[in-house]
């Protein structure tokens, strides 16, 4: 690559499967005036309301939004909300190929309450059991045909119950079986199934509950002790984990350290991790370096952290932010 903007361009070229659980995000925004008499509880006068694509889907609108190809292949529910989430795909020119209806679950909504800015209440509706045998066969059916398209596999684990031990070693095996490049971005209860992957992504809450630990991310060498622990529990060629407003922290065989993060006007961190795994997904199957990759990713992190709920990266911003980055310009 010779510059940032061929690295961008580079993007449309790639086609991502992102596999995971996926959701409804419904916003209801309004403004509260007064407490209602009835109970110690403010009154919300309903304004807007609005519907997002959640969970893995969020991924798949940061990989669409950097100007890669998306195809989600997830499990929902043959309910009014299944509808309504491939209405949203739809309307977002999004394929639902890959897309399964089950009657063994409903789809996973979270619903929040907004004043302005402020977050009042969330109310999630969801299954969060294993997927059911007739399910997981359909799944990965579904997996192996469309891996023949892709260049890229994201697990996005949202721990709702569309991802399983069985699940992660199949579609590892048929993904190194065709050397596509494998990204993860974990929860607990399957935390340390992903072996052999190529970029395993964590945030520290995560790095704490899947590996059951405590440690102070502000000491270095508490950090690293953690860095040691994930990697002798989970095997992956590259490890990202992100730090919040601190930065984030990057290992390889060959290459390790810690990026600052960069001054934000914080309005939520909500979808942060979605759009760094994106970011750091696209540029793995470019072969940039693990050092380029973290600090594009931290920045895209950053960004969407400026705008409320969770909402996919703005290639233009991005692009605009890296053309100035000293840390990419050493490799471009």
């Amino acid at each position: 690559m010779k510059s940032i903007e061929e690295v961008f361009e580079s993007f449309k070229d790639k086609t991502v499967l992102v596999v995971g659980d996926v959701m409804i995000d419904y916003y209801l925004h309004g403004q509260v005036s007064r407490i209602s008499p009835e109970a110690p509880v403010p009154v919300l006068k309903l304004g807007k309301q609005e519907k997002r694509l959640g969970g893995a889907a969020n991924v798949a609108m940061n990989i669409r939004a950097l100007g890669a190809t998306p195809i989600l292949c997830s499990v929902v529910g043959d309910d009014a909300d299944g509808a309504a989430f491939e209405q949203l795909l739809e309307y977002e020119k999004m394929p639902n190929k890959g897309i399964i209806r089950s009657q063994n679950r409903i789809t996973t909504t979270k619903m929040r309450v907004m004043s302005g800015l402020q977050h009042l209440l969330r109310v999630d509706n969801e299954d969060v059991h294993p997927l059911v045998d007739l399910d997981q066969k359909s799944l990965l059916h579904h997996i192996k045909n469309l891996l023949e398209e892709c260049d890229l596999v994201i697990f996005e684990d949202y721990d709702k119950g569309t991802i399983n031990p069985e699940v992660i070693e199949e579609t590892i095996k048929l993904a190194r079986e065709k050397n596509i490049p494998i990204a993860v971005d974990p929860k607990r209860r399957n935390f340390t199934q992903y072996q052999g992957v190529s970029i395993f992504k964590v945030n520290i809450a995560d790095l704490k509950d899947g590996l059951g630990i405590e440690f102070d991310a502000l000491e270095e060498s508490q950090l690293e002790d953690a860095a040691d622990k994930l990697k002798s529990n989970v095997e992956a060629e590259n490890y990202l984990i992100t730090l919040s407003k601190r930065g984030i922290f990057y290992h390889s065989k060959s290459n390790s350290g810690k990026l600052s993060s960069h001054p934000r006007q914080i309005a939520e961190v909500l979808g942060a991790g979605d759009t760094v795994i994106s970011i750091a997904g696209l540029c793995l199957t470019l072969g940039l370096p693990l050092e380029f990759i973290a600090e594009l990713a931290n920045l895209g992190g950053g960004i969407v952290c400026e705008m409320p709920g969770a909402v996919p990266i703005d290639k233009e911003i991005l692009l605009q932010e890296a053309k100035e980055n000293s840390i990419l310009k050493k490799y471009l």
